[in-house]
């Protein structure tokens, strides 16, 4: 998850989640066709191309038309708040918050009370619908302060509670299905951060939600296409994933919620993301993997913790209360931890491989060496111009890859923050080849060796783990497949 955000998460703060109701849930069904959203939306859009970086609107000549665009946002939202009885306190702060900007002058946005009422963690409920309007930016789309609106879905399905309530408390985790949304959101941006608002200072983070619907329609375009590309031959269960959309999102939700825990679980040497500083790339590649490896590994475990007792009731007597057998909601579990399996290894090494640019490309990284790691453990073969997996060993190999960032970690708390450095890239470099430039791989001089960390950092290449020829061939076919999946939705996979 992102910086800030994080920073809430020690102590993991109570959340009282509030009681919804069936006819809560159906007040908001349909809204996206609302003549007030539609409104609502137009105005929001149009407002943005009167917007400048920051969110204010600098020109005097424009102000009077942005002015009227934010009556019409105010009015559709009292005219939608309604529809969303759960979002009262947020959408009455909300309204109170446009007007300010308003009577201001239209100035650099502060909704810092109004995001401070939006408690989506509170509602986790399958179903359950929220609008959301703020000044803000979207990760891996807009990087504009701009005033966007979406519609969004929660899901939350039974067994995802049930995990949560248990060994994988994650308190400030949102899981969200796109309805309808303005320009920022027709981009990559799968999240949504209270840290992107515009506000006047930052208060103590609560939630971040993600869009899952939007990850998995993603994941079956890509994987079905490179599934084709390289002639891999996919298992039943994970072919499911690519012809069943809520099936993907439901197994991305339970690989996230155990993912976004992990980042402040275990030995960091590190605050990975609460303290803002700059490091070499990789070790972000390191701390993304490692998190991804976590929820690989517990999704191991738990199928073998359940399967073992499905075999065991099958080898035993109906009878024997000693093997009682799966309840619905276990029986669920047991399925998707053996599809987040097949999502880890599929969307790191045919997705985040080859998406994005080479210049530091961190989630590309990591789904290099995911691959490269399987290959020189023989569980995955590239033979005959087709790709094939040792699935009955792949589960081990992916643990051990998991267990050596570990223990780089676990020696690294006695380690110099540049000794650590050295140390994360060895385990890269054993596993991937390092660009031939590489001042890294040739070995850092001893005066920058002796000197303050920027100097380590200043001489790591953009790209200083190459694409290898296999993912160079496959970038190539599959490009066009990659760029047809922005703005993609469960409608559209």
């Amino acid at each position: 998850m992102s910086n800030t955000i994080i920073d809430a998460v020690v102590g993991e703060p109570e959340v009282l989640e509030d009681e919804i109701t069936a006819a809560q849930i159906a007040l908001a069904a349909g809204v996206e066709t609302d003549p007030a959203w539609l409104a609502l939306k137009q105005a929001a859009t149009d407002l943005q191309s009167l917007q400048v970086k920051d969110g204010s609107v600098p020109d005097e000549q424009a102000r009077p038309g942005a002015s009227a665009l934010v009556d019409i946002i105010v009015e559709s939202v009292a005219a939608l708040a309604p529809r969303f009885p759960h979002e009262a306190a947020y959408l009455e702060a909300l309204q109170a918050d446009f007007r300010k900007w308003q009577g201001e002058g239209l100035g650099v946005p502060d909704f810092l009370d109004s995001l401070v009422a939006f408690q989506p963690q509170r509602h986790r409920v399958d179903g359950i619908r929220h609008l959301v309007v703020f000044p803000m930016y979207t990760q891996n789309g807009s990087t504009d302060r701009h005033v966007e609106a979406l519609v969004v879905e929660t899901i939350w399905p039974e067994f995802i509670a049930a995990l949560e309530a248990g060994d994988y408390s994650n308190k400030l985790f949102v899981s969200l299905r796109l309805v309808d949304f303005t320009p920022g959101y027709d981009t990559n941006s799968a999240v949504l951060f209270p840290e992107t608002v515009a506000m006047r200072e930052i208060p103590t983070f609560t939630w971040g939600a993600i869009f899952q619907d939007r990850e998995a329609a993603r994941y079956r375009r890509v994987v079905r296409a490179a599934s084709e590309i390289t002639k891999l031959e996919l298992p039943a269960d994970a072919a499911s994933l690519l012809d069943d959309q809520q099936l993907a999102e439901r197994t991305f939700v339970m690989w996230d919620i155990i993912h976004d825990r992990t980042h402040m679980r275990g030995d960091l040497p590190f605050d990975p993301f609460m303290i803002k500083q700059r490091m070499p790339f990789f070790l972000y590649s390191l701390e993304e993997l490692r998190c991804d490896l976590t929820a690989f590994r517990e999704s191991v475990k738990i199928e073998r913790e359940l399967a073992g007792r499905v075999a065991k009731r099958i080898e035993t007597s109906e009878a024997d209360d000693s093997a009682e057998p799966l309840t619905e909601v276990e029986a669920q579990t047991l399925e998707h931890a053996k599809l987040v399996q097949y999502a880890v290894i599929f969307d790191r090494i045919f997705r985040f491989a080859i998406t994005g640019s080479r210049v530091r490309n961190y989630d590309g990284l990591g789904g290099q060496l995911l691959f490269a790691w399987l290959h020189q453990k023989h569980v995955l073969e590239w033979t005959d111009v087709s790709l094939s997996f040792d699935w009955a060993a792949v589960p081990d190999a992916v643990v051990e890859l998991g267990d050596a960032i570990d223990e780089l970690y676990w020696k690294s708390i006695d380690r110099p923050k540049t000794a650590h450095w050295l140390a994360a890239y060895e385990l890269v470099r054993s596993v991937l080849t390092p660009n031939p430039a590489s001042v890294w791989a040739e070995g850092l001089p001893r005066e920058v060796l002796a000197g303050p960390p920027k100097g380590y950092t200043d001489l790591v290449m953009d790209d200083e783990f190459p694409l290898s020829m296999f993912f160079e061939a496959l970038d190539k076919k599959m490009k066009p497949v990659i760029e047809s999946t922005v703005g993609i939705t469960a409608a559209d996979a």
